[in-house]
Parts: C-alpha cells; sequence; structure tokens
C-alpha cells in the first residue's frame, strides 16, 4: 500500500515538472552583430610638421661687473626698464683713485724734469766733444742718462693714463642698449674684479633668440635631404614658428642662426640657435616656447584619425574589416601627429577598411556591420523623410 502511495507521488513530481518546463521561456535569441562606422583609406599628400621645445635668450646677455675696487655710492637707471648703450648704471667711490691720478701725475711731472735736464747736459757735451774739451766716455755716459729720462717719461705718461682709465671705471655705464634686470649690488656694497661680484645683466632682446635641441635620427634625415654644406654657409632651412606658452603663434617667422658642432654624448640631442624678429619686445630671456617646422612634404601618407588608434602598454593597434566583416587587429607603427591625425608608418595600407568608434568593445574576429562614416545609424529618417 505504501509503494503505491509512493509511486503516486513520483508521478505527480515528474507530471509538474514536465508542465513547468514547457510553460517555461525559451532560450533568447542571439544579437545582431553591431554596427561600426568605417572609412576606406586613401593615401594624401602630408606635410610632415615637427615641435621642439626651446629657451629664450637674448640676441645679447651682457653682465655688468665692477673693474675697480670700491663701495657703490649711487645707481643711475630703473631695475627692470631700458637702458641706452653707454647710460651710466653705477657710480663708485673714487676718493682712492683720484689719488693714484694725482700720484701719476707727479711723477710724470718728475721725469719730465729728469728729462729736461738731461737734455740740456747733452746738448753741452755734445760741441765740447767735438772739440775734445771732454772725452767720449762722458758724451756716452749723457746720452744713455738722456734716453733714460726719455724712458722714465713714456713709463710715467703710460702710467698716469691707466690712472685716468681706473678712474673711469669708477663709472660703470652700460656696454649695450638693452633691458636691465634686477641689480646683484645695493648702495654700499663693496664690489671689484677680485670679488667677481656681478653687479647687472643687460639683454638685447630684439632680435630674440631660442636655444633648442633635435635627435640624432632628425638631424641624419635632416643632413641627407639638404646635404652636408662643404662651405662656411648654413644649408637652406625651412622657416621656424614659434608657440608661446599660452598657445599662441608669435606673429613673427624665424630663422636657424647657428648649428652646435657636435651632438650631445648624453643626450643624443643637437642644439640649434635660431632667431626670431621681436619688434615689440613681447618675449623675455628665460621663457618657454615650442619651435616647429615642415621638414617635408610626403607623398602617398597614410592618416588616420587619433581616435581610431588604441594603445596597449606602449603598442598602437587599429581594427580594421576583413572582406567578410570580421574584426582584424592590426599592430601599426605611427609617426608624427598632423592636426586630429596620426601619420602611420607601417601596418596600414591604402584601400584598408579602418573601424572609427567602438575600437574598445571589439575584439578582433568579431562580426559586424559596416557602415560608413557620416553616415545616419539603421531607423533613422533620411533628410527630408517623416519619421515612423
Amino acid at each position: 500500500m505504501r509503494s503505491v502511495r509512493t509511486a503516486a507521488v513520483g508521478g505527480i513530481i515528474a507530471s509538474l515538472a514536465a508542465l513547468l518546463q514547457a510553460c517555461g521561456p525559451g532560450q533568447p535569441p542571439a544579437p545582431p552583430p553591431p554596427e561600426v562606422p568605417v572609412i576606406d583609406l586613401t593615401p594624401r599628400t602630408a606635410p610632415i610638421v615637427r615641435e621642439w621645445v626651446g629657451a629664450t635668450f637674448g640676441a645679447a646677455d651682457v653682465q655688468v661687473r665692477a673693474r675697480v675696487t670700491g663701495v657703490v655710492e649711487q645707481m643711475h637707471f630703473t631695475e627692470g626698464s631700458l637702458v641706452k648703450e653707454g647710460a651710466l648704471l653705477y657710480s663708485i667711490d673714487a676718493n682712492e683713485l683720484d689719488q693714484r691720478v694725482a700720484a701719476a701725475r707727479a711723477e710724470l711731472a718728475e721725469a719730465e724734469t729728469r728729462l729736461a735736464k738731461a737734455e740740456a747736459d747733452l746738448a753741452r757735451y755734445r760741441p765740447l766733444a767735438a772739440m775734445d774739451a771732454v772725452s767720449q766716455r762722458d758724451l756716452e755716459e749723457a746720452v744713455a742718462n738722456e734716453g733714460a729720462a726719455r724712458g722714465a717719461v713714456d713709463a710715467a705718461r703710460a702710467g698716469l693714463s691707466v690712472a685716468q682709465i681706473n678712474r673711469g671705471y669708477a663709472e660703470v655705464r652700460a656696454p649695450i642698449a638693452g633691458y636691465i634686470g634686477l641689480s646683484e649690488a645695493r648702495v654700499g656694497d663693496l664690489v671689484g674684479p677680485a670679488s667677481k661680484s656681478l653687479l647687472n645683466t643687460i639683454s638685447r632682446i630684439d632680435p630674440i633668440r631660442v636655444r633648442f635641441g633635435i635627435s640624432e635620427r632628425e638631424y641624419l634625415n635632416f643632413a641627407r635631404q639638404s646635404g652636408t654644406p662643404r662651405t662656411t654657409e648654413l644649408p637652406q632651412t625651412p622657416p621656424l614658428e614659434l608657440i608661446l606658452a599660452d598657445g599662441t603663434v608669435h606673429p613673427y617667422p624665424g630663422r636657424v642662426l647657428t648649428i652646435q658642432r657636435q651632438v650631445e654624448a648624453t643626450t643624443g640631442s643637437l642644439t640649434i640657435e635660431a632667431e626670431f624678429p621681436n619688434p615689440t619686445l613681447l618675449i623675455r630671456p628665460g621663457q618657454f616656447g615650442r619651435v616647429r617646422a615642415e621638414v617635408e612634404e610626403r607623398e602617398g601618407a597614410i592618416l588616420v584619425p587619433q581616435r581610431a588608434v588604441r594603445e596597449l602598454q606602449g603598442q598602437y593597434q587599429a581594427l580594421v574589416l576583413a572582406a567578410d566583416d570580421t574584426v582584424e587587429v592590426r599592430g601599426i607603427t605611427v609617426g608624427p601627429r598632423i592636426g586630429s591625425d596620426w601619420l602611420v608608418e607601417s601596418g596600414l595600407k591604402a584601400g584598408d577598411r579602418l573601424v572609427l568608434a567602438g575600437t574598445q568593445r571589439l575584439r578582433g574576429g568579431m562580426k559586424v556591420v559596416p557602415k560608413p562614416a557620416g553616415a545616419p545609424p539603421a531607423g533613422t529618417p533620411a533628410d527630408g523623410a517623416a519619421g515612423p
């Protein structure tokens, strides 16, 4: 009896399970392949533009130093202003220098007195020697005394000239015209050549110079294109642009002025100095900027939008579509940026269908539906058509 009940309960449970399975939902259908925007790659001519970070400095940065020892008595300029060439900048106490000038004048006067006596003695001995009234030795001694006295006068005059020059150094004047900086010495400071104390620096900033470095590879490429110069003249270089710290472009193009003779072994770069007109005096020494130049014009270049390139651990990849509309992951080598595009050195070719968007969610081998870039998505009415 018990076994009959057990069998009946088991049959009911089995029936309920079969009924529930029959009434349950079925397996969901597979999602359709995603739509992705694509473009056909076509080669074109592209200007290759390079940028280098540089620092500005004056066309002439002259340090002003004291050439005599003394105490600064007065400053005759406004710090940070424009000064003219020859303008008086500093006055140094000249009392000791004045005394040296006076002593040099006294020595010259004494030497000239001795010379006058020596000349008078020689003039008296010559006729006497001709009459044999004095010995030849006395005449020779008079000639020697006159020559020594004349040499002493020349030395005294040179000493006076040096003393006067040093006296002039007590007035420190601007060696060039330009902007003068903040003074390193103040009134009351002891300055002099022995202490090597810097008084100030004057910069001529029109034109302004920019120093930057190019890589050894860039140098070799440029040298092969322009040819190694065999004369003292620099090779022809493209005009340069200077991009300032705020992103604006300096309105005056520049030119290469000098090229360092050797490549720096520590950095592998070659230092270049360029010159830019600066009539408005906007650019000051010590600013940073980017020097830009078009180094070449490449034919048949492959350019792809930056958003279509993804980077993974320093490697660049792009997604292209095979003939059966499956995704293929390509490793590519990128060159310089041109606007919002990458110049692709290798990995892509003309005619490839490049995926523009959604690259992060796509994987190799996935089936997709290509859509020309810029076309409306599926279900969107065309221009002028009414919506559903």
